[in-house]
């Protein structure tokens, strides 16, 4: 059987989330899904944490600031995450993402939306659950992953540090 190491964590986790942004633009596409601004957020920070968890797998200083940005990371994912099931928690109509002034969410996924509308571009709304799979919303299942990732990475953080690799 093999063992846990910090390198094959990191690889793992890389794979995790890019098979999340696949899933992500795969089911956008097949079941016709209308991502909302923190769909595309959440989406955008698996494609960073991806690129965050190849780099900490290659090993020495690299694998701490990598791994470090890849934990942050996945701090965020849970706020924009929680807030999201929140919002899909509150009776029907009570409460929305849209209105107000654009937020530096709103405002990076329209900036996204304009380099790649294909991939990026926001057209439902966060209170709406689009799709919901074993009782659970999307934004639901980002929050486990994006919380399993917090754990899967400050293990591999520990354990870097520990032996000294």
């Amino acid at each position: 059987m093999p063992t846990f190491t910090p390198r094959r964590v990191w690889i793992l986790l890389a794979l995790v989330c890019a098979g999340a942004v696949l899933a992500s633009f795969g089911l956008t596409a097949w079941l016709d899904l209308n991502p909302c601004y923190l769909c595309i957020f959440q989406r955008t920070l698996f494609m960073g944490l991806t690129l965050l968890a190849a780099i900490a797998a290659l090993g020495g200083a690299v694998t701490r600031v990598g791994g470090s940005l890849f934990v942050f990371g996945c701090g965020v994912g849970i706020g924009a995450a929680s807030y999201q099931s929140w919002l899909q928690l509150q009776p029907p109509g009570s409460v929305s993402c849209a209105g107000g002034q654009p937020g530096i969410i709103e405002r990076l996924v329209e900036w996204l939306a304009q380099q790649s509308p294909a991939l990026f571009l926001a057209t439902g709304f966060c209170e709406d659950k689009e799709l919901v799979v074993l009782g659970l919303s999307l934004a639901n299942w980002a929050l486990i992953a994006f919380a399993a990732g917090f754990a899967a990475g400050l293990w591999a953080l520990w354990h870097a540090r520990r032996d000294g690799t």
